[in-house]
């Protein structure tokens, strides 16, 4: 059921599918905890753990009293064994359909009725479609039931089609929860209120008065344990086709009717709809692909991508900047500078929207420095925004301009810990609110506008540009913008 008070959580069956797995144990754990802290789990809550993994219901709690200890500062022993209270464990396999009875049966134990359902499908895409069918077979999927399916939702726009075709064939399409972690971070969200809640800026929130738009994700870790993905996928498919796509959409999206479950998903798709499509020759022009070598990361020297994946021979790309444009009414001749890379020199997720300079210059004999207003909206890791300005330094005689700034840091204005992403993501989906989560369409929309680029890509013989670990990337990049008269903006 979808409930109608914001805030109120439905009793819920939380069935996690990978409950072994990283994921399961770094983020979707801690964030339950965090809700269990604050009181939000209802009464008949219930947290099934689901692996091929050999446990019993004490093994498995062990482990999550030990993922709680490792992820969670400071935790309350009591909250901890509330929710250890509440977890359940089933070994079954994919592969055999007829162990899948099992969690039926559990389900069917809760004793609240009208319990939601939620499968959280903590595996690799490729298992999506045949769990589905396996929960569908099993009799789990019921009325109430909700799945959630992490990113990559396919490698191209065929194979998305086929996951999404799979999985819509158990489940409604209000039904499917398509996650990306980034939509749940206050920042983000505060971008919709930033905008929408206030009046100051959007009527500069257009071609007449932004230059550019920059968008940065940037990571100091290399590929770690996920290199037999990440060399099948690469940056382009792991961060830009889901990512910064997204937070593009959210900056160029025209204002809803309101800010709720289909409206803002509406216009999220317009958005990745008037991207302007990828020819091969803008795909040379306006698309950089790096791959990271040795360098130095906080001091510390870290090998290049071939030597952390152990194949001298791989041509997958591990640093993306893309030029974009938004073709329509708000947008038109404004560029989108989009960049993401891996053993960068900062971790860093931000927005930077920078204003056009005035229409004339009214101090023709100031002192100092006069630069474009900015505004930065920083995702992680110090989530908050940063108005930059321009002032004028006191003092006797003339005008002497000083660049000053108008800060925002949640931490300080609200003084309270940051819920991470997947603690307001979760509760959404077990409230049946679906507006930070990608639609089908939007996917698909997404692969349409990245399928030239990978296309382009395959039959070009130009490798990707190697870069030092624990810098800002090819210099290409900076290229990229340079030849608009344009530079990165690296924050402060």
């Amino acid at each position: 059921m979808t409930t109608t008070d914001p805030t109120a959580v439905p009793s819920c069956d939380f069935t996690v599918v990978g409950a072994t797995g990283d994921l399961a144990l770094r983020k979707l754990v801690p964030a339950l905890y965090h809700r269990e802290v604050e009181g939000q789990l209802a009464e008949h809550t219930r947290v099934i753990g689901v692996s091929r993994t050999a446990h019993s219901d004490e093994s498995y709690r062990a482990v999550v009293r030990t993922a709680l200890a490792e992820h969670v500062s400071d935790a309350d022993a009591a909250a901890v064994e509330r929710l250890v209270d509440r977890v359940h464990y089933l070994a079954l396999d994919a592969a055999k359909p007829d162990d899948w009875h099992q969690l039926h049966g559990l389900l069917k134990e809760n004793a609240d009725p009208e319990a939601v359902r939620v499968f959280y499908l903590a595996v690799a895409p490729a298992m999506f479609g045949p769990i589905c069918e396996r929960l569908d077979q099993a009799g789990c999927v019921a009325p109430t039931s909700r799945v959630v399916m992490e990113k990559p939702i396919g490698t191209d726009l065929a194979s998305a089609h086929a996951v999404n075709d799979a999985v819509g064939a158990v489940f409604e399409e209000h039904q499917i929860f398509r996650i990306d972690h980034y939509l749940g971070k206050e920042s983000v969200q505060n971008l919709l209120v930033t905008r929408f809640a206030n009046t100051f800026l959007e009527p500069l929130w257009n071609s007449r008065w932004v230059d550019h738009v920059q968008i940065t994700v940037s990571e100091t870790l290399g590929v770690g344990g996920r290199g037999d993905y990440y060399d099948t996928s690469g940056a382009l498919r792991d961060m830009v086709q889901n990512h910064l796509l997204q937070l593009l959409c959210l900056v160029a999206m025209e204002p809803p009717t309101y800010v709720n479950g289909e409206s803002v998903r509406d216009e999220k798709l317009k958005v990745l709809q008037a991207l302007k499509p990828m020819s091969p020759d803008d795909v040379d022009r306006d698309t950089v692909r790096g791959r990271y070598g040795q360098g130095l990361v906080d001091g510390a020297a870290v090998p290049s991508y071939t030597e952390d994946l152990g194949r001298p021979g791989s041509s997958t790309e591990t640093y993306v900047a893309i030029r974009a444009e938004v073709q329509n009414w708000r947008w038109a001749g404004v560029p989108f500078y989009l960049r993401t890379g891996k053993r960068m020199d900062r971790k860093l997720s931000e927005i930077v929207v920078v204003f056009k300079e005035p229409p004339h210059a009214m101090f023709p004999h100031h002192e100092g420095v006069q630069t474009p207003n900015r505004l930065h909206i920083q995702v992680q890791p110090d989530e908050g925004m940063r108005l930059h300005m321009t002032a004028k330094e006191p003092g006797p005689g003339g005008f002497r301009f000083k660049p000053v700034s108008l800060d925002l840091s949640y931490a300080s204005v609200f003084n309270d810990r940051m819920p991470d992403a997947y603690e307001r993501l979760l509760m959404d989906v077990i409230r049946g609110i679906p507006t930070l989560f990608m639609r089908r369409d939007e996917v698909e929309a997404a692969w349409t506008w990245i399928e030239p680029i990978l296309q382009r890509w395959a039959v070009t013989p130009e490798r990707p540009k190697r870069y030092p670990a624990g810098t800002s990337g090819p210099t290409a990049a900076a290229m990229l913008l340079e030849r608009d008269g344009r530079t990165w903006q690296e924050s402060d």
